[in-house]
Protein backbone atom coordinates (compact mmCIF):
# COMPACT_ATOMS: atom_id res chain seq x y z
CA UNK A 1 0.00 0.00 0.00
CA UNK A 2 1.49 3.47 -0.69
CA UNK A 3 -0.48 6.83 -0.72
CA UNK A 4 0.05 9.81 -3.15
CA UNK A 5 -1.11 12.57 -4.28
CA UNK A 6 -4.75 12.58 -6.38
CA UNK A 7 -4.14 12.73 -10.00
CA UNK A 8 -7.45 14.16 -12.14
CA UNK A 9 -7.28 10.66 -13.84
CA UNK A 10 -8.00 8.96 -10.55
CA UNK A 11 -11.23 10.12 -10.48
CA UNK A 12 -12.67 7.71 -12.92
CA UNK A 13 -11.80 4.72 -10.28
CA UNK A 14 -13.36 7.00 -7.54
CA UNK A 15 -16.80 6.99 -9.84
CA UNK A 16 -16.18 3.43 -10.18
CA UNK A 17 -15.76 2.45 -6.43
CA UNK A 18 -19.00 4.74 -5.67
CA UNK A 19 -20.82 2.62 -7.59
CA UNK A 20 -20.88 -0.27 -5.10
CA UNK A 21 -24.34 -0.32 -3.77
CA UNK A 22 -22.51 -2.60 -0.43
CA UNK A 23 -19.97 0.44 -0.22
CA UNK A 24 -22.64 3.04 -0.67
CA UNK A 25 -24.80 1.12 2.07
CA UNK A 26 -21.56 0.88 4.47
CA UNK A 27 -20.79 4.48 4.26
CA UNK A 28 -24.31 5.44 4.45
CA UNK A 29 -23.39 9.34 3.84
CA UNK A 30 -23.20 9.07 0.02
CA UNK A 31 -24.47 11.29 -2.68
CA UNK A 32 -27.98 11.18 -3.67
CA UNK A 33 -27.30 9.43 -7.03
CA UNK A 34 -24.13 7.89 -6.79
CA UNK A 35 -24.38 7.34 -10.73
CA UNK A 36 -24.64 11.08 -11.69
CA UNK A 37 -21.20 11.96 -12.76
CA UNK A 38 -21.52 15.30 -13.19
CA UNK A 39 -22.33 15.69 -9.50
CA UNK A 40 -19.43 13.67 -8.68
CA UNK A 41 -17.49 15.82 -10.74
CA UNK A 42 -18.67 18.97 -9.21
CA UNK A 43 -18.26 17.14 -5.43
CA UNK A 44 -14.54 16.36 -6.57
CA UNK A 45 -13.51 19.52 -8.10
CA UNK A 46 -14.43 21.58 -5.07
CA UNK A 47 -12.07 19.17 -2.94
CA UNK A 48 -9.25 19.14 -4.68
CA UNK A 49 -9.45 22.83 -5.47
CA UNK A 50 -9.75 23.04 -1.86
CA UNK A 51 -6.22 24.60 -0.48
CA UNK A 52 -7.46 23.31 2.85
CA UNK A 53 -7.85 20.08 1.37
CA UNK A 54 -5.00 17.40 2.17
CA UNK A 55 -5.93 14.44 -0.25
CA UNK A 56 -4.59 11.24 -1.02
CA UNK A 57 -4.78 8.34 -3.37
CA UNK A 58 -4.25 5.05 -1.62
CA UNK A 59 -3.11 2.53 -4.07
CA UNK A 60 -2.31 -1.47 -3.65
CA UNK A 61 -0.47 -3.74 -5.81
CA UNK A 62 -0.42 -0.38 -8.81
CA UNK A 63 -4.54 -0.43 -8.52
CA UNK A 64 -6.20 2.50 -7.32
CA UNK A 65 -7.61 1.27 -4.25
CA UNK A 66 -9.40 3.89 -2.51
CA UNK A 67 -8.94 7.46 -1.33
CA UNK A 68 -8.08 9.26 2.03
CA UNK A 69 -8.45 13.03 3.02
CA UNK A 70 -9.04 15.67 5.61
CA UNK A 71 -10.68 18.68 5.05
CA UNK A 72 -12.71 21.31 7.53
CA UNK A 73 -16.02 20.79 9.41
CA UNK A 74 -17.58 23.49 11.56
CA UNK A 75 -13.19 24.76 11.46
CA UNK A 76 -11.96 21.26 12.73
CA UNK A 77 -10.06 18.61 10.62
CA UNK A 78 -12.11 16.15 9.74
CA UNK A 79 -10.85 12.65 8.47
CA UNK A 80 -12.78 10.35 6.03
CA UNK A 81 -11.48 7.83 3.78
CA UNK A 82 -12.95 5.44 1.04
CA UNK A 83 -12.02 1.79 -0.10
CA UNK A 84 -13.31 -0.21 -3.00
CA UNK A 85 -15.10 -2.94 -1.20
CA UNK A 86 -12.74 -5.74 -3.27
CA UNK A 87 -10.13 -4.27 -1.05
CA UNK A 88 -12.24 -4.46 2.21
CA UNK A 89 -10.38 -7.06 5.00
CA UNK A 90 -6.60 -7.13 3.56
CA UNK A 91 -5.79 -3.75 5.62
CA UNK A 92 -5.32 -1.33 3.15
CA UNK A 93 -7.16 0.76 4.68
CA UNK A 94 -5.42 0.14 7.93
CA UNK A 95 -2.31 1.04 6.46
CA UNK A 96 -3.70 4.04 4.74
CA UNK A 97 -4.88 5.43 7.71
CA UNK A 98 -1.31 4.98 9.95
CA UNK A 99 0.65 6.08 6.96
CA UNK A 100 -1.90 9.29 6.16
CA UNK A 101 -1.82 10.18 10.26
CA UNK A 102 1.98 9.76 9.81
CA UNK A 103 1.68 12.74 7.22
CA UNK A 104 -1.23 14.64 8.57
CA UNK A 105 -0.58 15.20 12.51
CA UNK A 106 -2.99 18.46 13.29
CA UNK A 107 -5.00 17.92 16.57
CA UNK A 108 -7.13 17.18 17.37
CA UNK A 109 -8.73 15.52 14.26
CA UNK A 110 -12.33 14.34 13.92
CA UNK A 111 -13.88 11.66 12.05
CA UNK A 112 -17.62 10.46 11.38
CA UNK A 113 -18.81 6.91 10.91
CA UNK A 114 -22.02 5.32 10.70
CA UNK A 115 -22.35 3.14 14.14
CA UNK A 116 -22.94 -0.15 12.54
CA UNK A 117 -19.23 0.48 10.20
CA UNK A 118 -17.87 -1.89 12.74
CA UNK A 119 -14.64 -1.80 10.26
CA UNK A 120 -14.05 1.47 9.68
CA UNK A 121 -14.74 2.04 13.85
CA UNK A 122 -11.89 -0.43 14.64
CA UNK A 123 -9.53 1.17 12.60
CA UNK A 124 -9.96 4.74 14.04
CA UNK A 125 -9.98 3.31 17.68
CA UNK A 126 -6.94 1.36 17.32
CA UNK A 127 -5.12 4.35 16.31
CA UNK A 128 -6.45 6.33 19.54
CA UNK A 129 -9.82 8.07 18.30
CA UNK A 130 -12.14 8.31 20.79
CA UNK A 131 -15.95 8.90 20.70
CA UNK A 132 -17.07 12.21 21.52
CA UNK A 133 -20.20 12.67 20.93
CA UNK A 134 -23.21 10.92 18.33
CA UNK A 135 -25.09 12.58 15.73
CA UNK A 136 -28.27 10.96 13.73
CA UNK A 137 -28.44 12.37 10.26
CA UNK A 138 -30.23 11.26 6.80
CA UNK A 139 -29.05 8.37 4.78
CA UNK A 140 -29.14 8.89 1.29
CA UNK A 141 -27.69 5.08 0.36
CA UNK A 142 -30.39 3.77 3.19
CA UNK A 143 -32.76 6.40 2.73
CA UNK A 144 -33.27 6.66 6.37
CA UNK A 145 -31.50 8.43 9.52
CA UNK A 146 -28.41 6.65 10.46
CA UNK A 147 -26.83 7.40 13.76
CA UNK A 148 -23.19 7.69 13.55
CA UNK A 149 -20.46 8.66 16.22
CA UNK A 150 -18.23 11.55 15.96
CA UNK A 151 -15.05 10.33 17.19
CA UNK A 152 -11.89 12.16 18.23
CA UNK A 153 -8.09 11.80 18.28
CA UNK A 154 -5.92 14.49 20.32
Amino acid sequence: MKLRPIQPEDLDQFFEHQQDPEANLMAAFTARNPSDRGVFNHHWGSIINDPKVIVRTIEHEDEIAGSILVFEHEEIPEITFWTASRFWGKGITTSAVDAFLAEYTNRPLRARVPQDNVGSIKILERRGFKVIDEAADFSNARAAVVKEFIMELV
